[in-house]
């Protein structure tokens, strides 16, 4: 009997590829035998990245992406293709954030967040699974929600607002893709370290913050790996519509 969590020799795509959960999320793919697509727009730094799985006897590539223009979907996923074959795995990670107060916050800034992190899970979801189903394949979508799709912070509104319909597009996607063998699934994290936040949780705000996390800690992107692994491989072939929290019980807490 096949292992079930055996991934090596499937390709995943990775949108948002070249930095931060991205690329954290296509080291490990790798590392299990996958054959990553890493996806982003800015393909410079990708193809650098890309070239430092390589050097490790992992196969990954960097292809152009942008998820706020639905030629350059089409565009990456048909090179994708010919590169490697039909990516069976969708890692829906591209996403910004932005930060101001509600009444600060400009049509122009709201419009941009929700291009980039709910219309564009949309277009890469809805061109992934046309080309899976006309060709009558198997897949898994695995969008990156976030805690703030299910409770909110201030100063977030877009963002917050964005994940809420992350949520429920994996599951409104998971009952109608059912028929076509194609799961969608999302993993919602809480607040891990990064490059980005790391000054922030230096601060006394930031330290106020951890506290109000049951866990008293922030999370290690690691962490994050094995919902990750589970969902791409055959281990989770009956969960459909699912949203993991990975949060340190923060979703569990208190206001």
């Amino acid at each position: 009997m096949k292992f079930q969590f055996e991934l090596a020799g499937k390709v995943v795509m990775v949108t948002g590829a070249f930095s931060g959960l991205g690329l954290h999320f296509s080291r490990t793919l790798a590392s299990q035998g996958c054959t990553v697509a890493m996806c982003g727009r800015r393909i410079e730094l990708g193809k650098t990245v890309a070239a430092s799985i390589r050097e490790l006897g992992e196969v990954a590539e960097a292809f152009e992406l942008d998820v706020t223009d639905a030629a350059s979907v089409s565009r990456c996923l048909s090179a994708i293709s010919e590169r490697f074959g039909i990516a069976e795995v969708l890692v829906n990670n591209a996403g910004v954030a932005h930060h101001a107060p509600a009444l600060d916050t400009s049509d122009e800034s709201w419009s941009q967040t929700l291009d980039v992190n709910l219309t564009g899970v949309w277009r890469m979801t809805r061109a992934f699974a046309s080309q899976l189903s006309s060709e009558g394949k198997e897949g898994s979508v695995i969008n990156i929600a976030s805690i703030l799709g299910l409770r909110v912070a201030q100063q977030v509104a877009a963002y917050a607002v964005c994940k809420a319909g992350v949520v429920q597009m994996t599951k409104a996607l998971a009952l109608e893709l059912a028929r076509y063998r194609i799961r969608v699934n999302a993993i919602a994290p809480g607040y891990f370290e990064t490059d980005l936040n790391r000054e922030f949780f230096a601060t006394d705000a930031g330290a106020q913050l951890i506290k109000r996390i049951p866990s008293r800690r922030l999370g290690r992107v690691e962490e994050l790996d094995g919902p990750l692994l589970l969902l791409a491989s055959g281990a989770s072939s009956f969960m459909n519509g699912s949203v993991v929290a990975v949060d340190g019980g923060h979703l569990v807490s208190s206001l």
